[in-house]
């Protein structure tokens, strides 16, 4: 390796992703010139990846505080009282870059990672859910793209036990060279075994337990704040292989381990490995942490302590127990069949210290590498000048659809890649395991019983990143409002949301501007529906030649049901019921899925969005569910109405005689994304009663038909537009994804 003489003649930070100036500034922590190994330590903490250098100043922007909050940001995930001594863990994070280039052992890991920041907290995962993006389905290497991301997450969810519950898969073309793996896990704890990462109490044991420590993902965290090129293949990071098998083992020994009551502090070693473990917990301890590398288990010979620091090797964790503990630790791990290692103990100097082969291979402020020491950038923003031409646009010069064109249209939408049935996906995935999913994928959100107590969880995860394109502020507030309408129409009550901020390069003053818009409108919408952000995480740099993706804010929201018995899902239940409208039809095709397919169109500034409306239809679409007063219910989204229609019909395999009348244009009527919009089925007899709730509550309702046999028929005043048969459009609709995927 280099001398730091040499490190400083070639200017060798620059490689690792470090500028000049954060360079002067680690010898100014230092006091001297940094050695290899040192500097390959600030640079995987100080990236954007693991310090948010660029975006951390704006998480004071969201609520974060509420009477249900129990940990809230900073921690490996935030927990939230759900009652009875319960609580739910929970947390969004991202594997973009790795997916991109290796998609099988890049979502897997992804699963892998995730549920670690689960079990860490003492709580066991429960379930799992992802949000994907890719390019356009037609194109091969879309293709081996999603089908490796699928697969990566059923085979490692399925081998640890975790029900995948639910999902969102988009396609549009500014993911083609930076598609989006976003993983989100759910665990369920008793408070007081809730665990912190904290290397407290000097003197006591520092451990590294479970897997061993290979070369595999060194400088993955670098390489994910970074934006990708074509030039940089074949000086890639190896993608980091997830074994799920022993991930199960670890779970098992750390929920063992945490129960025996001598943790301290424990910390999964993801991005940075050793170096963010250690550091991390030290710096929210105010302590510091010697180590000896040279005991560390190792699969690979002849390891530097370079390599050993900044490995990502998966399934290990590094645990600090009570002084005394030691035996009982290792020997809850050898029960499992897993490595238990005392590498080092708490000290009280502030210090990192790493000893390797007998010298010192580092000694570094343990503050000076976390989010405290490392650099914190503002840059300028700018309002991207092609939301000027999008919000011009005149949509007068659309030519409706006349009525005769109205079925093609209809059929052209339900064929889309965003519309088409997710089946393909979800049937890869073990979404019934440990026997709490009450409601899996296909509804618009996951219902899991909580055992020993009625209550039960709604959780989902959304957005709609052309929204966020349109309109970034607007765009990432109405993720949040998509996201609590799927756990009202579900029977739940929003309580709380993780995120995951994916956006391009934030030194560029467009997409920082994006960055703070999203922030702005997450942390607003966030406050309207009473939903505080518990953590998440933030993936920048996704771009491929300088090419942006959307801006796209996951957001993974959890609800709560007194009663996990009285939920909804989306399908038609009853020959004969009546079918309702929540909520209001608006002229407006902007940010429609209709206006990409038919016109080939992304225009306008999205559709508004009246959050105190969003809040007022969604507790009345609650209060129903919770009532027994409605048979199915659903959200309107992408489609508009003619498409939430057809998926109640044919998730429940009942058709549906339905009349609309027309004052403005006929193609925003059916299939403009007006928000704050609900689909409801209901008894006859339960209709004086619903209308008398939205009297008092101010909720606007219309009566749109009945549910029938076979025949799904949409009538504009007297004449039929939509004619066809359930089985009909589940031929098209079911198997659409395999169709463009070419499974078939």
């Amino acid at each position: 390796m280099l001398t730091p003489q040499e490190i400083k003649e070639k200017q060798a930070w620059r490689s690792m992703g470090l500028k000049d100036q954060e360079y002067e500034r680690i010898c100014e922590f230092l006091g001297r010139l940094p050695n290899y190994t040192e500097l390959g330590m600030y640079s995987v903490l100080w990236s954007e990846h693991c310090s948010y250098k660029h975006s951390r100043h704006l998480f004071k922007l969201f609520p974060t505080k509420g009477e249900r909050v129990l940990i809230g940001p900073g921690e490996n995930a935030g927990a939230i009282d759900i009652g009875d001594g319960l609580a739910i863990v929970m947390k969004v994070e991202s594997h973009n870059h790795p997916s991109a280039i290796e998609p099988y052992q890049g979502a897997a890991t992804g699963v892998g990672g995730i549920l670690r920041d689960i079990f860490t907290m003492g709580a066991r995962p429960i379930a799992s859910l992802n949000s994907l993006r890719f390019g356009d389905p037609r194109d091969e290497n879309v293709r081996r793209l999603v089908r490796g991301a699928v697969a990566g997450i059923g085979d490692y969810g399925n081998a640890t036990g975790v029900p995948t519950v639910g999902g969102e898969i988009s396609f549009a073309d500014c993911y083609r060279g930076n598609c989006l793996v976003n993983a989100m896990s759910v665990g369920l704890v008793r408070h007081e075994l809730l665990t912190r990462a904290t290397a407290s109490g000097v003197g006591n044991p520092v451990m590294v337990v479970g897997s061993t420590t290979g070369r595999d993902g060194i400088h993955g965290a670098t390489f994910a704040s970074a934006e990708f090129s074509e030039e940089d293949e074949g000086e890639l990071p190896i993608v980091q292989a997830g074994d799920p098998f022993t991930e199960t083992l670890l779970i098992e020994a750390c929920l063992e381990l945490i129960e025996s009551g001598v943790v301290v502090g424990i910390q999964d070693m993801g991005a940075a490995g050793l170096t963010s473990s250690s550091a991390e917990m030290a710096s929210k301890a105010g302590s510091g942490i010697e180590m000896d590398l040279t005991v560390v288990p190792q699969r690979d010979e002849g390891m530097s302590s370079y390599e050993i620091m900044l490995s990502e090797s998966q399934e290990r964790m590094l645990v600090v127990p009570k002084a005394g503990a030691e035996d009982q630790v290792k020997a809850i791990f050898e029960k499992w069949g897993l490595h238990a290692v005392v590498v080092g103990r708490v000290t009280d100097d502030g210090m990192l210290r790493v000893f390797h082969h007998g010298e010192v291979a580092a000694e570094v402020p343990a503050k000076s590498l976390s989010t405290d020491g490392a650099p914190s950038y503002v840059p300028e923003a700018k309002r991207p000048e092609y939301l000027d031409e999008l919000w011009s646009f005149d949509f007068n010069q659309l030519e409706d659809l006349k009525q005769e064109e109205i079925q093609d249209a209809f059929w052209k939408l339900l064929a889309s890649p965003n519309i088409v049935s997710r089946r393909w996906i979800w049937e890869q995935f073990d979404q019934h395991a440990q026997l709490r999913t009450l409601v899996g994928p296909g509804s618009d959100a996951a219902v899991l019983r909580l055992p020993g107590t009625k209550r039960g969880i709604a959780i989902t995860v959304d957005c709609n990143g052309r929204y966020c394109y349109q309109n970034p502020r607007v765009g990432a507030a109405q993720a949040v409002a998509e996201a609590a309408r799927n756990i009202y129409a579900s029977g739940g009550k929003p309580i709380a949301i993780t995120d995951g901020l994916n956006l391009g390069n934030p030194e560029k003053p467009e997409i920082y501007w994006q960055l703070k818009e999203t922030v702005q409108g997450i942390a607003e919408a966030c406050e309207a529906l009473g939903t505080p952000v518990t953590g998440g995480n933030v993936s920048l740099y996704n771009e491929t030649d300088g090419e942006a993706i959307y801006p796209t804010p996951i957001i993974g929201m959890l609800g709560l049901l007194e009663d996990a018995e009285k939920h909804a899902t989306i399908g038609f239940k009853n020959k004969g019921d009546l079918i309702l409208l929540v909520g209001e039809n608006k002229d407006e095709l902007s940010g429609s899925e209709f206006l990409t397919v038919q016109h080939g169109l992304v225009a306008g500034p999205g559709p508004e969005l009246d959050l105190e409306l969003e809040k007022r239809n969604g507790e009345f679409c609650r209060s129903l569910i919770e009532k027994g007063l409605v048979s199915s219910c659903h959200d309107i989204s992408d489609g508009g109405l003619a498409i939430a229609l057809a998926e109640c019909a044919m998730a429940g395999k009942l058709g549906a005689r339905v009349k609309l009348y027309c004052p403005e244009r006929r193609d925003s009527l059916l299939f403009g994304e007006s928000q704050a919009r609900y689909v409801v089925s209901l008894p006859e007899e339960n209709y004086d009663a619903l209308r008398g709730l939205a009297e008092k509550q101010g909720v606007s309702i219309s009566l749109l038909g009945r549910v029938e046999g076979e025949e799904f028929t949409v009538e504009l005043g007297e004449e039929k537009v939509i004619s066809t048969r359930v089985s009909e459009m589940l031929d098209l609709w079911s198997s659409g994804l395999e169709r463009l995927l070419g499974e078939e």
